[in-house]
């Protein structure tokens, strides 16, 4: 295949790479002089009629995009000697993120911070054309000589998915990088690739991808149940304002996730430099509230399918028993005893004035006054001769 000319023009010098779709060669344009990328898909693909119209479609789309951090498309078609299908591309000489990482398993900060700022700004030149990558991922992060990053591979992931076409090995090496929405089947929007390249990042910065699954079902179940662990518990060097920026890229709901890839970029700029962006700080608030709001408003009883998502509330003391009312006989046995004892204690008052009154005062009817003596051998005849003495007294 080495030398081997492709549509009378692209010379095959070397092979660089190849995957369950194709083979990327690094050759010659022989007739402009300059190195290219010339990729030819697997000759099995050619036989999907359906798959080779919809790439063709994809590679004009991502020709049209020009930008310093996305791979230049030249040139697509068939070759008419061999029947093999290719595209030519701007051959990046220097290292891919993937190649990065299994050198070096994690990044800095700031470089990782860097490669993020830049493709973001590749994304959103292209989203803003109505292209969308679908396939962010370390190996299609080229890194040049010069420092620049450059987003490789527009067009090929979204002609693979209309057609149907189904390779095991690349879609679970892919799978990690998918947003939830995509592994729930849904269409994918800038903001999927916004949560790809968070992936990305937190790969950088930890060496692992947040979820690690051998399957879809696995990684959407995983991704439903809550955000992964933050970057810091994984690196030290990861402040808290990074562990939000990554965070709110990889939020399961594209609601609480950075709307643009621009958003994203402002936001893992600012985190690098110890600082929350304020779309950071308004959409981890959001989360927050969202959070407490679903707290308050979980129905009382809890399926155990989701109860171990949350810690068990600490048990409420046990409600005081009521007081029983009091069985009537011992109340009205109570009340004669009350009755007894207030009756001895006011004949007691009675006798002790009986006892210690020498004289009453009299009033008359002409205002005068009169002392009369009052005394009795005993206590009946006293109090009897205190009433006489008040009878008399009311007489007159």
């Amino acid at each position: 295949m080495l030398g081997l000319e492709i549509a009378g023009r692209y010379r095959l010098d070397s092979r660089l790479g190849a995957g369950g779709m194709s083979t990327v060669f690094v050759g010659l344009d022989t007739v402009l002089e300059r190195e290219v990328a010339i990729k030819l898909l697997a000759e099995h693909l050619a036989e999907d009629d359906a798959f080779v119209a919809r790439f063709r479609r994809e590679a004009l789309a991502a020709a049209k995009l020009i930008h310093a951090n996305i791979v230049q498309v030249y040139d697509s078609g068939r070759d008419e000697q061999s029947g093999r299908h290719y595209i030519v591309m701007e051959y990046v000489e220097g290292q891919s993120v993937a190649d990065i990482l299994r050198e070096r398993k994690r990044l800095s900060i700031e470089e990782a911070a860097d490669i993020v700022s830049q493709a973001c700004r590749g994304l959103d030149y292209a989203h803003r054309r109505g292209v969308i990558h679908r396939d962010v991922k370390p190996g299609n992060l080229i890194i040049n000589g010069e420092g620049v990053v450059k987003l490789a591979d527009f067009g090929i992931a979204k002609a693979a998915e209309d057609s149907r076409i189904t390779l095991i090995g690349s879609v679970l090496g892919t799978a990690a990088y998918l947003s939830p929405e995509r592994t729930r089947g849904e269409e994918a929007t800038p903001s999927a690739d916004v949560y790809s390249l968070g992936v990305v990042l937190y790969q950088m910065l930890t060496g692992k991808v947040p979820y690690e699954t051998g399957s879809l079902t696995e990684l959407a179940l995983r991704q439903q149940e809550g955000e992964p662990e933050p970057p810091s518990h994984l690196n030290p060097d990861v402040g808290p304002e990074l562990d939000r920026a990554v965070g709110r890229s990889l939020a399961s709901d594209t609601k609480l996730r950075y709307a643009s890839a621009l958003e994203m970029a402002e936001a893992v700029e600012e985190a690098a430099r110890g600082r929350d962006a304020s779309v950071t700080v308004a959409l981890a608030t959001a989360a927050t509230e969202r959070l407490v709001a679903s707290r308050a408003t979980r129905p009382a009883t809890e399926t155990a399918a989701t109860a171990y998502l949350e810690p068990s509330p600490t048990p409420a003391a046990p409600r005081p028993r009521p007081l029983e009312p009091a069985p009537a006989r011992p109340v009205r046995r109570a009340r004669r005893r009350g009755s007894f004892t207030r009756f001895l204690a006011l004949l007691f008052v009675f006798a002790l004035i009986a006892t210690t009154v020498a004289a009453v005062v009299v009033v008359t009817a002409d205002s005068g006054r009169r002392y009369e003596r009052v005394v009795r051998d005993n206590v009946n005849d006293q109090v009897n001769g205190i009433r006489d003495l008040i009878d008399k007294g009311q007489r007159k």
